[in-house]
């Protein structure tokens, strides 16, 4: 088969192009993220047979086996029913198996997977592993023209290849000044639910100010600063209060970067 690609119209009227991922590296990414799981199992009931094996009389007259036993297959039910699901919401749209073949899932509209899509997707997993091994989901994937199994038909979701930044041969004037402010994504400590919680309204409002830190007078600027540090830091857990200017901006700034990766895109 050709390379397929979707092109996907932004509300800012960019068009971005993304190559879909086929059945191979689809399949590949699957059988790694067994795999994992696999081993997990594996080792869960290696640790059940130390710790029943490990046990006194007197442990084993009191507690039984039943105990060690049920925390097992409550842990082995959780961690089996819920890794696609929690992993690809947390670490945006891509489980481990997705991020070694560079591949991850996204929504139709180009946005970073949403909790519910991600939740209606790997529910109806169930579904497409029938009758066995998967039958009808590699069937769905390899003939539908889009790639799609029945989950992401549901969900208004797609499994796309990575898109690999372009490097650029001059910075833009923001990335100069962020540069020669010393600033990176890894001084904001956010976790992800509250990164997940910061939707299109905050993106735009950081990306403006972003786009216009350099354009605007300095008095107008410490007066943007301040009102929208006082909007979005205590969404994100910061307070704003006792903070210098520069102080104010640089958390911005390192916001914009944060969120740039979810919410932006280079062609």
């Amino acid at each position: 088969m050709n390379e397929d690609h979707l092109n996907i119209k932004t509300p800012e009227f960019v068009s971005i192009q993304f190559q879909i991922a086929g059945l191979g590296s689809r399949s590949a990414a699957f059988i790694i993220d067994q795999l994992l799981l696999m081993a997990f199992n594996i080792l869960s009931l290696i640790v059940l047979f130390f710790v029943l094996d490990g046990m006194s009389k007197m442990e084993f007259i009191f507690i039984g086996n039943s105990l060690p036993i049920a925390i097992t297959i409550i842990a082995l039910f959780l961690v089996n029913g819920s890794y696609f699901f929690a992993y690809e919401f947390f670490s945006g749209g891509r489980t481990l198996g997705k991020k070694l073949m560079g591949i991850r899932v996204i929504q139709e509209n180009g946005h970073s997977i949403t909790l519910m899509s991600s939740f209606i997707r790997n529910l109806i997993r169930i579904i497409d592993s029938l009758p066995t091994a998967y039958f009808l989901g590699i069937i769905m994937i390899f003939f539908h023209s889009k790639h799609k199994r029945l989950g992401d038909l549901v969900a208004g979701t797609i499994v796309v290849h990575e898109r690999k930044a372009k490097r650029k041969k001059k910075q833009s004037p923001l990335e100069i000044e962020i540069d020669s402010r010393g600033l990176s994504k890894d001084e904001l400590m956010i976790d992800e639910w509250t990164l997940k919680s910061l939707g299109m309204k905050e993106w735009k409002l950081v990306k403006t100010y972003a786009s216009r830190f350099l354009q605007i007078p300095l008095e107008e600027r410490n007066q943007l600063t301040e009102q929208i540090a006082v909007i979005l830091f205590p969404k994100i857990g910061l307070d704003p209060s006792g903070k210098t200017t520069e102080e104010l901006e640089n958390n911005l700034l390192v916001l914009y970067l944060v969120l740039l990766d979810d919410w932006e895109f280079e062609l």
